[in-house]
């Protein structure tokens, strides 16, 4: 049986509560980067970029077997690691899911106060174009 979105958000949440400072969960997010499920280059196309964002990020989304599948990547180091942790939370899950997930899970991280201005903004921003794919996906589904 998969996990369901607010399963792995908790997992993500548990994570992050066993470092000591925001030094090491920042290492941490470099680290999940590293195992982001890569964007094909032949998406690395202006369309998939994320408004919004200071550093490039890329994002491509796939219906396979009526789940959602991301790949994504970006130019900066933590950005890849905050949309790794967002990938790891929505990938593999059917559209309607997606839409009525919440993102809780962030802010109990506390990752926004953590984060300059715009990359906070940022992060609202790969959030929404996450949603959005759902969104587009769903209607083909109905």
């Amino acid at each position: 049986m998969s996990k369901t979105i607010q399963e792995i958000q908790q997992e993500i949440v548990d994570e992050f509560a066993m470092f000591e400072d925001w030094m090491q969960r920042y290492e941490y997010m470099i680290e999940l980067g590293k195992a982001l499920p890569l964007i094909d280059e032949k998406y690395k196309i202006d369309e998939n970029l994320i408004k919004g964002c200071q550093s490039k990020v890329w994002v491509h989304a796939e219906l396979e077997d009526e789940k959602l599948v991301f790949t994504a990547d970006s130019d900066a180091i933590i950005t890849k690691g905050i949309v790794a942790i967002l990938i790891r939370a929505f990938s593999n899950h059917h559209p309607s899911a997606i839409i009525e997930a919440d993102t809780k899970f962030i802010d109990e991280i506390g990752l926004k106060e953590h984060l300059s201005p715009t990359r906070a903004n940022g992060l609202v921003s790969m959030i929404k174009q996450l949603k959005m794919y759902a969104v587009a996906y769903q209607t083909q589904l109905n």
